[in-house]
């Protein structure tokens, strides 16, 4: 048969913008829609306006550090307005370029909702991005399915008065007193960020440790961490009921009988795929009860020739991940070559709180389920902070295989954690042995060589199967 498309991606995202991308410079000829945000959610409602916020959130302190290094320096006043127009403007700036690299590499543009009438046909009906377009249908030989995901919400009585990572970069005040529910990522990450503008923060969550599937030490030294920037920590809690008070602030009730004053609750409870609408039940595409849609290993769903990457899939949800996702199965659908294989068991990870932490690898107890383990753990106060008078230290960690001595984990809370476990997710993806890492000369006066410098064993972890 003869289709209008080679291959029609829904969702401008990281993954299905590289995706189109590739396989458009390939020879095939692609489509993509969207019906929200060019660029998805990590450029516009994600993480790169989150990480603008995080930086913006630190120079206060920047300031009073300075004071321990002979600077009579004083904070001024923040203009919240201020820095969510200028963030604004580079979210703007980078739909335009998104636009313009699909546009560049031959990719037909459709501006709104797509949904997937049968194999080969997709309806795109008007969205809020495009209001006025009149519906069509188009076809395509294979349709790749690239939404992403949206956040979850409780339901609890009062839920509506909540806001989620959505609202919260387009607050037109920054709010003094923010109840944030959720330990993941994202809670960890804003409660960081209100805290350094001023507010007074609480920080809900379920488990006793923030993180849960991070290293156990790692989520303790975060805690701490937590605790040493002045954010209430309220574990193993729920919220039970929001109440707005007549005066607009909000009283959240927890299910341990605490009670919560404040003025914004804030829900960082997670997310899930943005599957309602594109019409996956009726085609009988497979999905688990959460709505993420089951794929193969070569990307695709319980139907031939549908296919979906990113977050709107069973896997690993991070925006690398997505590209990495997105890049091979463009080469693997219309590359000559080989496709490009990526190691995604080593795939690295950062949480922008203050200080930042980052992990590749294994924590010390899912090495241990494969074997005993040798354990490095180095705690220290950072130069900086000998001198500015902050308490916060910083933590370092390597889990090391006892029997082959490789170093499958790597774990940091500290400044430029992210970018120091960037280097070591080579080493630690190569196979490198604790040997390698021994031999190699570290740079000083750094924190990073804190990891080639760990020599005495902390520990011996036994082999504890699952």
């Amino acid at each position: 048969m003869s289709y209008d498309f080679d291959l029609f991606v829904i969702g401008a995202g990281s993954g299905g913008v590289r995706c189109a991308r590739v396989a458009s410079s390939h020879g095939a000829r692609v489509a993509v829609a969207e019906s929200r945000h060019w660029g998805g959610t990590c450029v516009n409602l994600g993480c790169v306006p989150k990480k603008l916020m995080v930086q913006a959130s630190e120079y206060g302190d920047w300031v009073d550090d300075s004071h321990g290094f002979g600077w009579n320096t004083k904070r001024g006043q923040h203009d919240w307005a201020a820095l969510i127009e200028a963030k604004d403007r580079e979210i703007t700036r980078l739909n335009g370029l998104y636009v313009s690299m699909l546009e560049k590499a031959g990719v037909a543009l459709f501006t709104g909702h797509a949904t997937i009438e049968d194999a080969h046909t997709l309806r795109i009906d008007p969205s809020p991005l495009a209001p006025h377009e009149a519906p069509r249908r188009v076809t395509a030989a294979r349709i790749v399915i690239a939404v992403g995901s949206t956040p979850t919400a409780p339901k609890i009585p009062g839920a509506e008065y909540a806001i989620s990572s959505d609202q919260a970069f387009h607050l037109k005040q920054r709010p003094h007193r923010v109840c944030m529910v959720g330990g993941g990522y994202i809670g960890v990450e804003f409660a960081g960020i209100f805290r350094g503008f001023g507010s007074e923060v609480d920080l809900v969550y379920r488990q006793q440790q923030p993180l849960r599937g991070f290293d156990g030490d790692l989520r303790h030294a975060l805690h701490d961490a937590i605790d040493l920037r002045g954010i209430r920590q309220h574990v193993s809690a729920s919220p039970i009921e929001i109440e707005k008070r007549k005066d607009g602030s909000l009283a959240v009730t927890l299910d341990n009988g605490g009670r919560i004053e404040t003025d914004c609750v804030f829900f960082a409870t997670g997310r899930h795929p943005k599957v309602t609408g594109l019409g996956l039940t009726q085609l009988g595409v497979a999905m688990e009860e959460n709505g993420r849609i089951i794929v193969d290993e070569g990307s695709q769903t319980t139907v031939p020739g549908i296919y979906a990457i990113g977050d709107v899939t069973n896997r690993l949800n991070l925006t690398p991940v997505a590209i990495a996702e997105g890049h091979n199965l463009a080469d693997r659908l219309f590359g000559s070559a080989p496709a490009r294989q990526w190691s995604y068991a080593t795939t690295p990870k950062a949480v922008f709180f203050t200080p930042a932490l980052a992990s590749v690898g294994l924590t010390e107890a899912e090495a241990a389920h494969k074997g005993a383990v040798d354990v490095y753990v180095s705690r220290f106060r950072p130069m900086r902070n000998t001198l500015s008078g902050r308490q916060q230290r910083t933590f370092m960690k390597l889990v090391v295989d006892q029997a082959s001595q490789v170093v499958v984990g790597a774990h940091m809370l500290g400044d430029d954690a992210p970018e120091i476990m960037q280097g070591l997710a080579i080493a630690v993806t190569a196979g490198l042995k604790k040997g390698d890492w021994d031999r190699t000369i570290g740079i000083h006066p750094s924190s990073a060589e804190e990891f080639v410098t760990m020599r005495t064993r902390t520990r011996v972890t036994p082999h504890h199967p699952v």
